[in-house]
């Protein structure tokens, strides 16, 4: 049985080797980073694993980022603590819990309402209560609390859904895998003066994003 030390270990041990090793710098990601229990989100079987250099299953065809693409995410997004960020992809709540340490409101969308129930519960039972889920699709985001300062796509995409360049508010920012359904590019995109611009950020392989704006079945890889 591990205990609260050994895990307070595992997370100081994956920011030093897993995050600032490779380059993660913003102070603010590392704190929440070192303050999000990640073993809460994993399957029971799993618990051992949580901070390993890898994502994890979680059920359902799904999984949990690797603790560095989360962070690398979440830099990205260079939040400073006021904005309201939409994130499409709920899955476990690990990533969700991570934005609202470091927002002002997070509101997320799953289309799996299972997914959504239990991260649902676990984010109520750690106390967050600057978050708002629902069960949808994603891609069509969340239009009655458009603009959002920033937006997080958890789900590999052909493109940028639509929607969610329509309700990234000016001088925004949305970080994004685009490609295929089994390997994609992060990418930055920013919108100023009403002009979207995007930036490739590295490599990275996500589950496909499943709505009219992205894949618009489940993909058999």
């Amino acid at each position: 049985m591990m205990r609260e030390q050994d895990f307070d270990a595992l997370k100081k041990q994956m920011v030093e080797l897993q995050l600032k090793s490779r380059g993660l710098s913003d102070c603010r990601v590392m704190e929440a980073m070192l303050r999000v229990p990640r073993e809460k989100f994993v399957e029971e079987s799993l618990v051992g694993r949580a901070y390993n250099d890898c994502a994890l299953p979680i059920g359902l065809g799904q999984t949990i980022s690797q603790p560095y693409m989360v962070a690398l995410m979440t830099e990205v997004l260079s939040l400073k603590g006021e904005e309201r960020v939409l994130e499409i992809g709920t899955g476990s709540g690990y990533q969700t819990a991570i934005l609202a340490e470091l927002s002002s409101w997070v509101y997320s969308v799953e289309r799996i309402s299972s997914l959504s129930q239990s991260s649902g519960k676990i984010l109520r039972e750690l106390g967050y209560t600057n978050i708002t889920l629902r069960v949808g699709d994603g891609t069509l985001g969340w239009e009655e609390e458009a603009p959002f300062e920033r937006i997080m796509i958890t789900a590999g995409s052909p493109k940028v859904p639509p929607a969610l360049e329509q309700q990234l508010g000016e001088g925004g920012r949305m970080v994004i895998p685009i490609g295929s359904s089994n390997s994609q590019v992060l990418e930055l995109v920013e919108k100023k003066g009403g002009m979207v611009f995007s930036k490739p950020i590295c490599g990275c392989t996500f589950v496909p994003l499943i709505g009219e704006g992205a894949w618009k079945e489940e993909i058999n890889n």
